[in-house]
């Protein structure tokens, strides 16, 4: 089944507002859900610019949920962790759809610099299988992991 409607609970209004989906996209869902988590409530270039330090690795994700055995970073706890990890893949698949919505709220003649993310989420795509051949007829199977990725975004006045 494909994805075809939002997870957003809140009151849309079209002039202001602007999103983005994009569907099983090649990123894990657990990463995935501690973005959308960092990024709600931020200004859109603010969350750029977070998903670009992750990416070269001179800021960590900050992970709240899924912290077993993952290290504490030094420094000073970035929103409430110091546990984090660097997940490049799906910082580049999120920094996607980031400009993605910034140019749906371009299309529509909102001002991109006055974006605030009001809406962020993840959920779980199609597991493809395919075999790892090893010698064997049957091989070792292997799941791939995607993830459905939704962000709105609301200009806020000056």
């Amino acid at each position: 089944m494909v994805k075809t409607t939002y997870n957003y609970a809140g009151k849309w209004d079209a002039q202001r507002m602007a999103r983005a989906y994009s569907t099983n996209q090649p990123a894990s869902l657990k990463y995935s859900l501690e973005i959308s988590r960092t990024l709600k409530g931020k200004m859109l270039e603010d969350g750029e610019r977070l998903l670009n330090d992750v990416i070269l690795q001179k800021r960590h994700l900050p992970l709240r949920t899924y912290t077993k055995k993952v290290p504490h970073r030094k420094g000073d706890a970035v929103y409430g962790s110091k546990a984090g990890r660097y997940p490049q893949r799906t910082c580049k698949v999120w920094l996607n759809l980031l400009n993605s919505v910034r140019a749906n709220a371009d299309v529509k003649g909102l001002d991109t610099k006055k974006l605030l993310v009001v809406h962020a989420n993840a959920s779980q795509g199609f597991q493809r299988i395919t075999n790892q051949s090893q010698g064997r007829i049957s091989g070792k199977s292997r799941k791939s992991k995607s993830t459905h990725i939704e962000v709105i975004v609301r200009e806020v006045g000056a």
